[in-house]
C-alpha cells in the first residue's frame, strides 16, 4: 500500500533533496544577490495579512489550514537550501523557515541570521518555557555551544533517532529472542543479530537483518562515538577527528556492516529510496529510525501487529540516545513580519495543528502537556509508547559544528566510503582521508565566520 504522511516524507526528503545544495552554503556570508523571495502578490511587509513560509512540500496543505485558522494568508516557497541561503545574504528572508534543529541551529545562529526568541516566549501564553521538552535545547546556541544560549527555533515533534524497529515475525522465523525493552542492545550484539536475520538468494539478500543507516551515517558515527564517551568534533568544533579512538571505533563498525552486505550502507543503497517501504514488504528485520517510524507502522494494520520497539544501541557504556533531527520553524533575523510569524508559532506549537500532530504518532510533541496526546489505542502503540518513555531519560544534546552543513560533511563520507568499503580499505586510512575532506569544508566555513 502507498503511505503518503508528512513524517515519512520529512526524513525522506532530509536525507536526498539537501545534499546537493550544503556544499555552496559556506559562501553563504559573500553571497548578497538580489534574488525573488516567491512572493506572489508582493504584500509580504503588510503586518499580518500575508506570511511567507518556506516549507517541504508534504506540509503545505497543513499550513494553509494553519494560516486559514488565524486569519493570515500563507505564501508558501518550497525549501531549497540554495535559495534560502541566497534570500538570507540579501536580506529578503522567509518570514518562517522550517529547518533540523539538531544540525542547522549552530550554523545560522554562529551567522547571526536567526531571531533570538526569548522576548517572545517570556510574552507568550501559549508557549510556556516550563512546557517546552528538553529535545528543543537543540534549538538553542550561546555562540561557542548547542544547548544553551538564546532559543532560536522549535521542534515540532521529534524522535530519538537511534533507537530501534523490528518485526517479530522474522525474529521468529529465524528463532531469535526478542529484544528487551529496557536494557540497549552492544552495536556488536545488533550487527551479529543483523547477520542471522539477513536472507539471501542466489547470493542476492533478500531480507535485510539490519538497516543502520537512520538519518544519514554522519550523524549515526556521531551518536556512536558519543556512546563511547568520544566526540568526532574536536572541543572548538573547528575539526572532525576520525582517528581518535572512540570515532575510530565507530567507523570500523560500520565498515564492518558495510562490508557484511546486510543492509542498505553508502556503497549499496536501499532501491525502495528509504526503510519504510522494506520493512513494510517483510524485506527488512531491523530499521534504526526513532518513534516517528511507528507512524508510518499504524497505516498497515498487519505490520503494526508485529512491530515492537527497542532503545537505541550502545557501542560504549555512556549510554546515551540522541536526536538527530528536532524538525521544526525558525523566524529569520531579517523577517518582515515577525509578529505574524510568532502568531503562526503559537497556533502551530501550541494550537490544535499540535495537537493533531502528536496524536498521529509521527514524533514526540515539543510541548510536554501534549505527550498525553501521543496513540496508545493499539497494542504495538502501548509498547512504543512505553518503551519511549523510558528512554527519554538517556536523551542527550550532541553539539554540531557551526562551520559546515550536515549534507556537506555526509557528502563526504558518501565519496570516501564507498571505494573503501569495496575495496578493503582500512579504517585508519579512511579515517585520515575523512578529516582531511572535511575539515577543508569546516576550514572554509570558519574563515567566514570569523
Amino acid at each position: 500500500m502507498s503511505v503518503s504522511t508528512t513524517g515519512s516524507f520529512d526524513r525522506r526528503r532530509f536525507l536526498t533533496v539537501s545534499a546537493g545544495a550544503a556544499f555552496a552554503a559556506t559562501a553563504l556570508p559573500g553571497c548578497a544577490a538580489s534574488v525573488d523571495d516567491g512572493s506572489s502578490d508582493g504584500d509580504t511587509k503588510t503586518g499580518s495579512k500575508t506570511l511567507t513560509v518556506m516549507s517541504s512540500e508534504d506540509e503545505k496543505k497543513e499550513l494553509q489550514a494553519v494560516g486559514k485558522a488565524l486569519g493570515i494568508k500563507i505564501n508558501f516557497v518550497a525549501r531549497d537550501e540554495t535559495k534560502l541561503n541566497a534570500m538570507l545574504a540579501a536580506k529578503n528572508p522567509p518570514d518562517v523557515v522550517r529547518g533540523l534543529g539538531a544540525v542547522e541551529t549552530p550554523y545560522f545562529a554562529a551567522r547571526g541570521l536567526m531571531t533570538d526568541l526569548d522576548p517572545y516566549f517570556a510574552k507568550s501564553s501559549a508557549l510556556k518555557v516550563s512546557d517546552i521538552d528538553p529535545v528543543n535545547d537543540v534549538w538553542r546556541y550561546d555562540g561557542k555551544k548547542q544547548g544553551a544560549g538564546p532559543r532560536y527555533g522549535l521542534a515540532k515533534d521529534y524522535s530519538q533517532d537511534q533507537m530501534l524497529w523490528y518485526r517479530t515475525d522474522l525474529f521468529e522465523a529465524a528463532k531469535l529472542d526478542l529484544l528487551s525493552e529496557t536494557e540497549p542492545l552492544s552495536y556488536d550484539e545488533l550487527l551479529e543479530l543483523g547477520k542471522k536475520l539477513t536472507k539471501r538468494r542466489l547470493g542476492k539478500v533478500k531480507v535485510y537483518g539490519l538497516s543502520a543507516s537512520g538519518l544519514g551515517t554522519f550523524s549515526q558515527l556521531m551518536g556512536m562515538t558519543a556512546s563511547t564517551g568520544g566526540s568526532v568534533f574536536a572541543e572548538d568544533l573547528a575539526s572532525v577527528d576520525f582517528s581518535s579512538p572512540e570515532a575510530l571505533k565507530a567507523l570500523e563498525w560500520y565498515l564492518q556492516y558495510a562490508r557484511a552486505d546486510i543492509g542498505p550502507n553508502v556503497a549499496n543503497p536501499n532501491p525502495d529510496g528509504w526503510d519504510w517501504p522494506t520493512y513494510q514488504a517483510g524485506r527488512m528485520a531491523i530499521a534504526s529510525d526513532g518513534y516517528w517510524f511507528g507512524g508510518a507502522i499504524g497505516g498497515d494494520p498487519k505490520v503494526a501487529e508485529v512491530s515492537r520497539f527497542a532503545p537505541a544501541p550502545q557501542l560504549g557504556s555512556n549510554r546515551i540516545s540522541p536526536c538527530f533531527g528536532a524538525t521544526g520553524y525558525w523566524i529569520p533575523k531579517d523577517a518582515k513580519n515577525k509578529d505574524a510569524a510568532w502568531k503562526f508559532f503559537e497556533y502551530f506549537f501550541g494550537g490544535k495543528a499540535a495537537e493533531e500532530r502528536a496524536a498521529g504518532g509521527w514524533g514526540i510533541p515539543s510541548l510536554k502537556s501534549l505527550r498525553s496526546k501521543m496513540p496508545q489505542g493499539q497494542p504495538y502503540q502501548k509498547q512504543a509508547f512505553k518503551v519511549q518513555e523510558q528512554e527519554l531519560e538517556h536523551f542527550s544534546v550532541l553539539t554540531f559544528t557551526p562551520y559546515a552543513q550536515l549534507a556537506a560533511l555526509d557528502g563526504v563520507i558518501s565519496k570516501v566510503l564507498p571505494k573503501a568499503i569495496k575495496g578493503k580499505t582500512s579504517a585508519g586510512k579512511v579515517a585520515d582521508e575523512l578529516n582531511k575532506l572535511m575539515n577543508e569544508q569546516i576550514a572554509k566555513g570558519k574563515e567566514l565566520v570569523g
